[in-house]
């Protein structure tokens, strides 16, 4: 890859940095929550159509899911676009970031489409944050026209490398008999106290699971007045492991704290998944290498605290895009205190160090695709 040509697509990113801004600002003072973001994603794809993307949207049936086009090429490469927020902390994962700076990555590399001889996508992907919008779009054929995925994730510090969890989304339910406290408890079959077994189990459960895996939720219902036995109550919990095959072992483990809670007090329990398992990351690793070189060369620094470091554990649903497409999910830095899904971390995502990062962001990832759209034409020389 030639410096004239990654000068080229630098330069159309900073040129359109401007309206990048406006977009993540936009999208972090309007926040939406998952399979609601309709004037996030319609915004994203504004962006994309007024630099010439062919714009489809809704997109396979999703009414928050789009996809953005440019250019013919036989090598196709897809930018994926984050905008969900999450309930009560508005954008304190950066998903304002991640989609303005995909956007600024394809525009960037739209500049040298013709040459590379690409098709450059953007695709929306709605509800990240616990809804498996990526899962439903590859359950409707989304992704598989790709040869190379990537997108950034924000973070406290830069991680080149993603090594989310396999996750499980659930909501609990046990369903018991309201009954007056104090007058009839004998009638009462109470739902709060089959939650308080369940947790109890779990908590001792943790001392027996591996390093490797996570269990941890809320109660989001423990009932309605204090004088009436819980007659319902209600939670959200994930399980998380190294490998799908880890987490379909620990799931085992923990529905069996869950009905430990019913057993002991009668009550009946539900569990509901929220979304499909996220699946863990599948790296293309010479794509990473370009990435962390080009990264570099834009100033940012990998030689962190390991502490400050293992936002990219977190689970995502790219890594179910993973196991079908190579692909890419380096964590950028925005400096600060805070770290994701901290309210804090909302405030960390707008401003002038968070512009540099989306600045950042948009070139390295599209200097990476390019990298990644030369070697494939050089190995196809030499074949």
């Amino acid at each position: 890859m030639t410096s004239a040509l990654k000068d080229r697509i630098a330069a159309r990113v900073a040129e359109t940095t401007p309206k990048l801004i406006e977009l993540s600002n936009s999208l972090h003072d309007d926040p939406e929550l998952g399979w609601q973001e309709f004037r996030s994603s319609a915004a994203v794809a504004e962006v994309l159509a007024e630099h010439g993307f062919t714009v489809e949207r809704p997109y396979l049936g999703l009414e928050t899911a789009f996809r953005a086009t440019y250019g013919t090429g036989e090598f196709t490469i897809g930018f994926l676009a984050e905008y969900d927020a999450l309930p009560g902390l508005g954008h304190a994962c950066g998903h304002n970031l991640i989609a303005a700076m995909s956007v600024g990555g394809a525009i960037g590399l739209a500049e040298a489409a013709a040459e590379l001889g690409i098709t450059v996508e953007v695709i929306g992907t709605p509800a990240e944050e616990g809804g498996g919008g990526k899962i439903e779009l590859l359950d409707r054929g989304a992704f598989t026209e790709l040869d190379f995925a990537l997108m950034a994730h924000p973070a406290p510090v830069d991680v080149a490398e993603a090594e989310p969890f396999a996750v499980t989304h659930w909501h609990v339910e046990y369903t018991g008999r309201a009954a007056h406290a104090a007058a009839y408890p004998e009638r009462g079959i109470n739902a709060n106290d089959a939650f308080l077994i369940a947790q109890m189990a779990l908590g001792l459960l943790r001392q027996q699971l591996p390093k490797t895996v996570r269990v941890h939720g809320v109660m989001t219902n423990g009932g309605e007045a204090p004088n009436a036995i819980p007659e319902k109550t209600e939670g959200r919990w994930y399980v998380r492991a190294k490998t799908t095959d880890e987490l379909l072992d620990v799931e085992k483990k923990v529905v069996n704290c869950f009905e430990a809670g019913a057993l002991a007090t009668g009550a009946e329990l539900t569990i509901t998944p929220e979304s499909r398992r996220y699946s863990e990351m599948r790296t293309d690793e010479a794509a990473l290498e370009a990435y962390r070189a080009n990264a570099e060369a834009l100033g940012r620094n990998f030689d962190v605290d390991p502490v400050a470091a293992t936002m990219n554990r977190a689970s995502t649903d790219m890594g179910n895009v993973s196991q079908i497409v190579d692909a890419i999910h380096p964590y950028i830095g925005v400096g600060g205190e805070a770290s994701n899904h901290q309210a804090a971390f909302a405030e960390s995502c707008v401003g002038e160090p968070a512009e540099r990062t989306l600045l950042d962001g948009a070139i390295a990832l599209a200097w990476t695709a390019a990298d990644v759209s030369d070697r494939r034409t050089k190995s196809a020389i030499r074949q």
